[in-house]
């Protein structure tokens, strides 16, 4: 018997990096001293303060279903969070919590994606993007991501890619698996230019947000009023708050659109777990020195991963201006970049991700995550520098 599932299963994708984290666990068992610098999620523990809220609101009852978009209290704690940090001003009413940032962009691909329309993303980019832009049978058109523009998009590539099919567009920085952080010109550019596009929707993947180094300022796609009945925002608590096994995301919705993703929730998820969402609370109301401590460690570590490729021969590594990620340049090495990244893996025991798994464009390069300490990021670029020099 064979079962016959909808065509769309059959061109969707998945995110490598869980791929490559389960052959590092794997190799690990076997005895091989595995590092890993392939999974992006930050190795420190969550702050006691959202633990102990957790906790908290389990003792105090926090046992039941709770409104669809979220608690009341955090929906107004995450409006007051991005007042705080933007200077915008959003409605409780238009935020919707969600378990994870991929709901984020499931539901506004979903929203938009059919055949007959187009969804631009980034390349190299989040490889969920492309994956469920596939599965709802829209073409997938890449926003070119090149080195030469610091990893960010260029406002003039990126709208000449603009037509009459355009659905939605994606957009992310800071950027994963680049680190790059687009200028607030190329974002100026962009807004102005889209203005010709009034139907396109846009969704600004904004996870990495307050994750920058070098006084880079995150500019948040909120701050645009022209586009705002138009922008969907992805973002949460992974990242800043290291909070990857909780699930918690939040969004915030144009009128138009967010009673469609209410209904959405109530049929696919009903809510988000609710000892969780008081967690989330605590995480923006409490003290937020735990996140620039943590954005501080990882500046350490950007330096130092930085530092460490640029002096193996046949890598060259740009600077990477957000996120925790870096995107060195291995074709002069002579590997294919998953070639590289299997062998890397394989034979020293060095978890990467190669650039093809987030794009076309993401050939030539690997993706390191510094989310790891120094003292094993300095081993695995020992060892990168050593499997290299023994090749020559």
């Amino acid at each position: 018997m064979s079962l016959k599932v909808i065509e769309g299963l059959s061109r969707i994708g998945e995110e490598n990096a869980f791929a490559v984290l389960a052959r590092a666990q794997a190799l690990a068992t076997t005895g091989m001293d595995v590092i890993n610098l392939g999974i992006g999620q930050p190795d420190f523990a969550t702050p006691e303060h959202i633990v102990e809220a957790a906790v908290k609101a389990l003792r105090d009852g926090a046992h039941g279903y709770t409104d669809a978009r979220g608690i009341v209290e955090l929906r107004e704690g995450v409006s007051a969070d991005i007042d705080r940090r933007l200077g915008v001003e959003v409605s409780p009413d238009n935020v919707m919590i969600v378990p994870g940032g991929k709901v984020t962009m499931y539901l506004a691909i979903m929203m938009f994606g059919k055949p007959g329309v187009e969804i631009m993303y980034p390349d190299p980019g989040f490889p969920i993007y492309r994956s469920m832009i596939e599965f709802t049978g829209a073409t997938p058109i890449p926003i070119p991501i090149r080195e030469e523009n610091g990893f960010g998009f260029d406002a003039t590539e990126t709208l000449d890619l603009v037509n009459e099919r355009t659905a939605l567009m994606i957009v992310n920085s800071p950027a994963n698996p680049c680190g790059g952080v687009t200028p607030k010109a190329e974002i100026d550019a962009l807004v102005a230019g889209m203005a010709a596009h009034p139907d396109v929707a846009i969704m600004s993947d904004e996870i990495y947000g307050q994750m920058t180094y070098d006084g880079e300022k995150h500019v948040s796609l909120m701050s645009y009023p022209e586009i705002r009945d138009r922008l969907v925002l992805l973002d949460g608590w992974s990242k800043t708050y290291a909070m990857t096994g909780w699930r918690m995301g939040y969004s915030v919705w144009p009128d138009q659109l967010i009673d469609h993703v209410r209904k959405l929730a109530v049929n696919a998820w009903s809510c988000v777990n609710a000892p969780a969402q008081w967690a989330g609370l605590a995480a923006l109301t409490g003290p937020q020195d735990c996140v620039a401590d943590m954005v501080t460690e990882f500046d350490r570590r950007r330096g130092v991963v930085v530092d460490g490729l640029n002096a193996i021969d046949g890598i060259t590594c740009a600077r990477p201006k957000g996120a925790f990620y870096a995107f060195p340049n291995i074709s002069a090495t002579g590997f294919g970049a998953k070639d590289l990244a299997s062998a890397l893996l394989e034979q020293t025991g060095v978890a990467t991700i190669g650039g093809p798994d987030f794009g076309i464009l993401g050939e030539g390069y690997i993706r390191l995550s510094y989310a790891n300490s120094v003292e094993n990021i300095e081993r695995a670029l020992a060892r990168i520098d050593g499997f290299l020099q023994a090749r020559d």
